[in-house]
């Protein structure tokens, strides 16, 4: 039986929403709308009606591609206000032959989860890292384990209050119920991640709009996620204020001539613009490359600090992977590698069927992300609160909601 997952990415600079189909484990993309944000900034609503009547026309058009009436969604979450930490949690394990079973675990994260955070604050993920089975350690899968006492060691992510419920506000307008929040880096890196990459180590960088949002694996599981509050929005307000050119005529600028190598670029290279005032100048390639330069510098030193404090800077030998809108700037590589001296490369969703021409770019991971982390048990560590519970099968749950058009 197919399983219908309904996905809201709403960031910085576009909304998309995807409509997928599981079958015997695959995914098919059978809708699809997306539609440029409004209301938005550094990955957060500030006006909640221009968010919604931009997510009703993207809602609208993934309704009408996949011929299903939609009423619950998975919908992505970042800004400044996304927190993380780590926990451990401790139960005893209940006398039985079955030994560790599926409750013990789930009173183990339970127990994990009790931390003390803000009341304006909530907690949206909670994932183990690894098990401990009285002194046997690093326990991956403790189901069917026997023993007497079970420890888990927890990353738990945590977000603002009012953000979600702006969140909720938004898609509860046009008629969605947003029944999981997915934080962006964590949906991305299920879209564009090896599992040969996450045992190793390796890095996520989503480098959106108005945001980097950061995902570190290790041993197959996630280990520090983090937000900086810069992205490809400030390497396009650098352009326009160095042009003295609107917003929408810089942007186009870094799309067509942008690149982060301003060494490797022909110092005779010219192209022409039309600032404000209407008279047109020219402007030097190697110039504007510069400007990028030292944007995209900052975001990746910005990057190393945040890695250096955690202490996990030694725990990347399968490097840094790039994704989001301004992933696609040319030579950000170059940068990356140089700034933070590990592999770097720019990832695209993998593994598509159905509607996919446009979604095999780096701007669409997360998107693609949230429909894998519904069709898989990523679901199953949501908080313990009144709006995410443990579900068996979220999907599943999902499925009985949605009215074929």
């Amino acid at each position: 039986m197919e399983e219908i997952i309904f996905a809201i990415d709403i960031g910085t600079t576009k909304i998309c929403a995807l409509v997928g189909e599981v079958r015997n484990r695959e995914l098919r993309i059978i809708g699809m709308g997306t539609q440029p944000s409004a209301g938005m900034r550094k990955g957060m609503i500030v006006d909640v009606s221009a968010a919604s009547v931009a997510l009703a026309t993207a809602v609208e058009a993934a309704e009408q591609t996949s011929n299903y009436r939609l009423s619950q969604a998975l919908v992505s979450i970042a800004g400044e206000h996304i927190g993380s930490t780590n926990n451990r949690g401790l139960v005893a394990i209940g006398h039985n032959e079955a030994g560790v079973t599926v409750q013990d675990i789930d009173r183990a994260l339970e127990t994990a989860q009790a931390i003390a955070i803000p009341n304006n604050r909530q907690i949206v993920h909670i994932i183990p890292r690894h098990y401990t089975i009285d002194d046997h350690e690093g326990v991956r899968q403790p189901v069917g384990m026997h023993g007497y006492r079970l420890e888990v060691e927890a990353h738990i992510v945590t977000a603002a209050t009012s953000a979600l419920q702006n969140l909720r506000h938004c898609t509860n307008k046009v008629g969605i119920s947003s029944e999981e929040m997915v934080f962006n880096a964590l949906a991305s890196a299920e879209a564009v991640l090896e599992p040969a990459e996450k045992e190793m180590g390796v890095l996520l960088a989503d480098i959106g709009g108005g945001t980097t949002d950061l995902a570190l694996y290790k041993q197959g599981t996630v280990w520090h996620t983090q937000v900086i509050p810069i992205g490809g929005y400030h390497i396009t307000n650098d352009i326009a204020i160095g042009l003295r050119a609107p917003y929408e005529v810089a942007e186009r600028v870094k799309i067509q001539y942008g690149d982060c190598r301003p060494a490797d670029i022909d110092p005779e290279f010219v192209f022409t613009v039309e600032p404000f005032g209407g008279e047109k100048i020219q402007v030097g390639r190697q110039d504007l490359a510069q400007v990028i330069e030292a944007r995209v510098e900052e975001i990746f030193h910005m990057i190393l600090k945040d890695i250096q404090q955690s202490g996990y800077n030694e725990y990347l030998p399968a490097g840094i992977v790039l994704t989001g809108g301004t992933a696609l700037l040319r030579g950000i590589t170059t940068i990356a590698e140089r700034v933070l001296n590990v592999p770097a490369r720019v990832a695209t969703p993998k593994d598509l069927t159905g509607l996919v021409d446009s979604l095999h770019s780096p701007a669409y991971a997360t998107s693609v992300g949230l429909l894998r982390w519904g069709s898989t048990e990523h679901h199953r560590y949501q908080a313990h609160n009144p709006t995410a519970r443990l579900w068996g099968r979220w999907a599943s749950n999902l499925l009985k909601t949605l009215l074929p058009g």
